[in-house]
């Protein structure tokens, strides 16, 4: 088990392992998010799905309103009229023959890509490199669209988006911002991702499908979060 240091232990006695609202928690992580950075704001949730099971897989796009708080780069493989208005749009690249050389050959510096469906087949052989990094377009996270909406899509991909998805352990794990975002911008982004886990129930999921959820921040301890306010938090905001 991993030692921690004395700021971590002093952080991790005063939270407690009792559930908290959204809104303490939340107060709890920016208090204790110390380092000499600005730390990273993570939510976990913990799901009752079988993630053996196609029926049971969950794999969206949760919108934050206030962003990730860290820049986004976008990779977008569109040609013509889509490829100019995806650059003015703020693409950092537009694939061309070297760049998928490049991909072939391991790099990936970029956090997103994007592609017009007109060019799924031609980069259909780059799966193999972008799949095992989770960067391959696919139209369930909103990343294949139309020529006439990749602009859209990179504007919404530029904002912030994070992708909701299970791990082999059923747990969900996102980045929802930064420890410097206000305590209302942090709410407000955390909503969005449970409701869109809650939206996004699989049929063959009987019963709950939360089991628990956890806020923390990089270098800070986890909070335990009250699921019954967190519910009618995500409601409201």
């Amino acid at each position: 088990m991993a030692k921690h240091g004395k700021r971590y232990q002093s952080a991790a006695d005063d939270i407690g392992i009792d559930v908290h609202s959204p809104t303490d928690a939340v107060a709890l992580a920016k208090k204790y998010a110390t380092a000499k950075f600005d730390e990273a704001v993570e939510f976990h949730v913990t799901t009752s799905a079988d993630p053996r099971h196609a029926d049971q897989q969950i794999r969206e796009v949760a919108e934050l309103p206030h962003g990730t708080g860290k820049q986004v780069r976008i990779l977008v493989f569109a040609e013509g009229e889509a490829a100019v208005a995806a650059k003015e749009a703020g693409a950092d690249f537009i694939a061309d023959d070297e760049i998928i050389k490049r991909i072939e050959g391991g790099w990936a510096d970029f956090d997103t890509a994007i592609a017009t469906t007109d060019q799924m087949a031609k980069i259909g052989r780059l799966g193999r490199y972008l799949g095992r990094r989770g960067l391959m377009p696919n139209p369930r996270t909103g990343t294949v669209v139309a020529a006439d909406a990749v602009a859209a899509a990179v504007t919404g991909a530029k904002r912030g988006r994070s992708e909701v998805r299970m791990d082999k352990q059923a747990v969900i794990h996102t980045r929802i911002g930064v420890a410097s975002f206000t305590e209302e911008q942090i709410m407000e982004n955390m909503a969005s991702v449970y409701s869109t886990i809650v939206q996004a129930k699989p049929e063959g999921i009987k019963g709950t499908l939360v089991r628990s959820a956890t806020l923390t921040t990089t270098m800070g301890p986890g909070i335990k979060l009250d699921l019954s306010e967190l519910e009618a938090t995500s409601r409201s905001v």
